[in-house]
C-alpha cells in the first residue's frame, strides 16, 4: 500500500510539473499568433504555413493539458495509476514514460482500433 502511494505521489508530482511546462509553453504559442501579422491578401504561403503550424502546435498542447489535468485530479481522487476503462492497474513502466495515461495498454490499443475504424 505505501508502494502505491509513494507511486502516486511521485506520478502527481510528475504531472504538476508537466502541467507548469504545458501551460508555459502554450502561452508562448499564443503570444508568437498574436505578434504575426494579421493575414493580408497578397500573404505568402510561408506565412499561412507558419500560422497554421503553431496553431496546430498550440491545439495539441491543450490535448495534452487536458489530458494532464484529467489525470492530476484521478490522482487527487486516489484513482491515479487504475485504468478508466477496464479498472486494471496500468503498468508502473507505462506510467513512468506517460504519467498522464488513464489507460492500460490493452485498453489504449482497443481504443485506437475503434478509432480507427470510425475514422473510415
Amino acid at each position: 500500500m505505501a508502494r502505491t502511494a509513494t507511486q502516486a505521489q511521485l506520478g502527481l508530482e510528475k504531472l504538476e510539473q508537466q502541467r507548469k511546462e504545458a501551460l508555459e509553453k502554450l502561452e508562448h504559442l499564443r503570444i508568437d499568433l498574436r505578434n504575426m501579422a494579421e493575414p493580408s491578401a497578397d500573404e505568402t504561403d510561408t506565412d499561412a504555413y507558419e500560422r497554421e503550424k503553431l496553431w496546430a502546435l498550440a491545439q495539441t498542447v491543450e490535448r495534452k493539458l487536458r489530458s494532464i489535468e484529467e489525470a492530476i485530479e484521478l490522482a487527487q481522487n486516489g484513482a491515479y495509476g487504475l485504468c478508466q476503462s477496464c479498472g486494471q492497474r496500468i503498468e508502473p513502466a507505462r506510467l513512468e514514460i506517460l504519467p498522464e495515461t488513464t489507460l492500460c495498454l490493452e485498453c489504449q490499443r482497443a481504443y485506437e482500433r475503434k478509432n480507427k475504424r470510425a475514422r473510415y
